[in-house]
C-alpha cells in the first residue's frame, strides 16, 4: 500500500484529500485500523508554537537619496548585521538594544513583532563616504509595507526533542528553559509531544530542502537542515531521539505572516527571544509512516538535564515521557516536582487544525524535497578538532 506526493497533490487541488492532525489520526487508527485509515486519510498535520531564538529577518529599506551604503545600522535602537549589500540588512532576533540596562529588555524580536502589527519603525545607518554611496547617514521611519522584502530566515527552529530542565543547585538560576528553581523544585520543558513536526516523522522520510510548511501564520519552506543538526544520538525502538536532535532552517515572507503567530519574549536575567509557530504536513506515502504519526506523548521520552551545572556535559537524571510532562507533576528523587511547558500547546493545535484546513480547502499543496538532509551527523564544540561528521 503506498501513494506518492504527486497523487496526494491531485486529490488536494480536486478537494477530495482528507488531512487530519496529528492528535485526530492515533483517534481514526484506534478505531479503524491501519490499512482502512491509510485508505482514507492523505496527510497529517503537526504544530508547534514556541520559543526559537535563532530566527531573524533579511530586511531591504530601499535606496537613500543621497545614496548611502549602510554599515552601521540600527532599528529601534536595535543594530542590525549590515554587512551585505548597500541597503540590506539582517536583523537577529535575540539583538538587545544598545541602550539595554538591566531588566527592561528590548530586542529583535519586539521590532519584528512591531513590524507584524503595522508599526513605524526609527531606522538610523551611518556609512563610508564614497563616490557611488556620497551620504554618511540616514535616518527615517519605516514600516513593513515600506520595506522593499523583509524575508524571515531562521537557521536553528524546531528541534527535534530537547531536555527537560531542572536545578539542583541551592540558588534559582535564570535560563532560556525559564526560571528553574533550587533543589529541583520544578521542571520545564520545551516540545509539544505528540503534535510536534519532527517527532512524527522521525527519520526525516518525507522531509527535506523545499518542503512547503505553515511559517507564522503563511505558507513558507525548509531552507536547509538547520544550524546544530545532529542524527547520531541514542534513540528509542519507534527511532525518536531521547536528546535534541535534528534542527530545521526556515523560510519565509514576513510580508504574508501574523502577529498572532510570531510573538516577542523576554526571559527574565536571560534575554530576548521570539515564539515561532510552525507546522508540518506529513504525507502518509506507506504504512510505516502512518505508524509514524500514530505516536502517542507516552511513547515519546526526553532526558531530564540540571542545568546549574555550566558545562557542556550536565548531570541527567534519567528519562521522563511527554504524558506525564503534561499532567503538571512528575516524581523525581521521590519528591514531586512542579512541570511547566515552555511550548503553548493550544496553539500547536491551532496551528495543526489551520494548516489541516488549507489543505482540505486545496489552498495548500504538498512539495517533494529537493534535497533530503544528511545521515550519521554529530557536533563539535569550541576547541574540537576534526569535522563534524561520523563516517
Amino acid at each position: 500500500m503506498k501513494k506518492t506526493i504527486q497523487e496526494i497533490n491531485e486529490k488536494i487541488l480536486s478537494g477530495k484529500a482528507v488531512a487530519v492532525t496529528a492528535e485526530e489520526i492515533i483517534d481514526l487508527v484506534d478505531k479503524d485500523g491501519l490499512e482502512k485509515t491509510f485508505e482514507k486519510v492523505d496527510v497529517v498535520t503537526t504544530g508547534t508554537f514556541s520559543p526559537m531564538c535563532s530566527t531573524g529577518v533579511f530586511l531591504n529599506f530601499g535606496h537613500n537619496d543621497p545614496p548611502i551604503k549602510m554599515n552601521k545600522t540600527t532599528l529601534n535602537g536595535v543594530p542590525a548585521y549590515a554587512g551585505l549589500a548597500a541597503v540590506d540588512a539582517y536583523l537577529g532576533a535575540g539583538e538587545l538594544a544598545e541602550d539595554y540596562h538591566g531588566d527592561d529588555m528590548y530586542g529583535g524580536a519586539h521590532v519584528i513583532e512591531a513590524l507584524l502589527k503595522g508599526e513605524e519603525i526609527d531606522l538610523f545607518a551611518t556609512g563610508a563616504v564614497t563616490d557611488c554611496y556620497p551620504a554618511r547617514e540616514c535616518s527615517h521611519k519605516v514600516t513593513l509595507d515600506s520595506i522593499n522584502e523583509a524575508i524571515m530566515f531562521n537557521p536553528r527552529n524546531c528541534y527535534q526533542n530537547y531536555a527537560a530542565a531542572v536545578n539542583g543547585s541551592d540558588k534559582t538560576i535564570y535560563t532560556y528553559m525559564g526560571i528553574l528553581y533550587p533543589k529541583f523544585k520544578n521542571m520545564n520543558y520545551a516540545t509539544s509531544g505528540q503534535l510536534s513536526p519532527l517527532l512524527n516523522d522521525p527519520t526525516y522520510r518525507t522531509i527535506g530542502v523545499g518542503t512547503k510548511i505553515f511559517l507564522g501564520g503563511a505558507q513558507g519552506h525548509i531552507a536547509w537542515n538547520g544550524t546544530q543538526f545532529k542524527t547520531n544520538v541514542e534513540r528509542l525502538e519507534n527511532g525518536i531521539p531521547v536528546a535534541p536532535a535534528a534542527t530545521l532552517s526556515l523560510i519565509g515572507d514576513l510580508k504574508e505572516m501574523s502577529a498572532e503567530y510570531i510573538q516577542s519574549a523576554v526571559f527574565e536575567r536571560y534575554g530576548v527571544s521570539i515564539f515561532v509557530g510552525m507546522g508540518l504536513p506529513i504525507p502518509l506515502l506507506d504504512l510505516d509512516i502512518l505508524k509514524n504519526v500514530c505516536v502517542r506523548d507516552e511513547e515519546i521520552f526526553t532526558t531530564i538535564v540540571d542545568y546549574s551545572v555550566p558545562n557542556l556535559e550536565k548531570p541527567t537524571y534519567g528519562r521522563i515521557d511527554y504524558k506525564s510532562l503534561k499532567s503538571g507533576s512528575v516524581e523525581l528523587n521521590g519528591k514531586k516536582v512542579r512541570t511547566a511547558p515552555m511550548s503553548s500547546i493550544p496553539k500547536a493545535r491551532k496551528i495543526a487544525q489551520t494548516l489541516k484546513e488549507w489543505i482540505m480547502a486545496g489552498e495548500f499543496t504538498l512539495v517533494e524535497p529537493v534535497r533530503m538532509f544528511p545521515e550519521n551527523t554529530s557536533l563539535n564544540s569550541l576547541g574540537a578538532s576534526g569535522g563534524g561528521k561520523d563516517e
